[in-house]
């Protein structure tokens, strides 16, 4: 038998406060789509967001879905988004929706190699990296 290996992330749950002010910046801020969708096993509708091949499911983190994390919280989630965006226009962008950088652009490494990083906060507070690969 030959070892079994991990391929890829499918997606990440977030645990967050506030639903619709989490979709509404993630949606206007870092551009995501928004869709709801019926688990196959039944139950409430949930919620998630979508860009590229990528998706994150939203919890409330005040009645998380089980089975959830140990200690589902929100602002507990630091994530490194890869853009082909000059950090420049970033950096705009964020400034005309009042989002304020809270470090960078910075050097750092990511999963391919040296990243050029900025970082804000989500409505949660969860840190959110934005970086281009260099």
């Amino acid at each position: 038998m030959q070892k079994p290996e991990i391929q890829s992330i499918d997606h990440i749950v977030m645990q967050v406060a506030d639903l619709a002010a989490t979709i509404k910046f993630y949606i206007e801020i870092l551009g995501m789509d928004h869709s709801s969708f019926q688990p196959p096993t039944g139950g409430p509708v949930r919620q998630s967001l979508h860009f590229g091949l990528q998706k994150i499911n939203l919890h409330d983190a005040a009645s998380p879905f089980i089975p959830h994390a140990k200690n589902p919280v929100a602002g507990s989630v630091d994530l490194c988004f890869i853009t082909t965006q000059p950090l420049a226009d970033w950096q705009t962008h964020l400034a005309s929706h009042g989002i304020d950088i809270e470090d960078g652009p910075v050097r750092k490494t990511g999963a391919n190699g040296p990243l050029l990083s900025v970082y804000i906060r989500d409505p949660d507070h969860n840190l959110i990296e934005i970086s281009n690969y260099t």
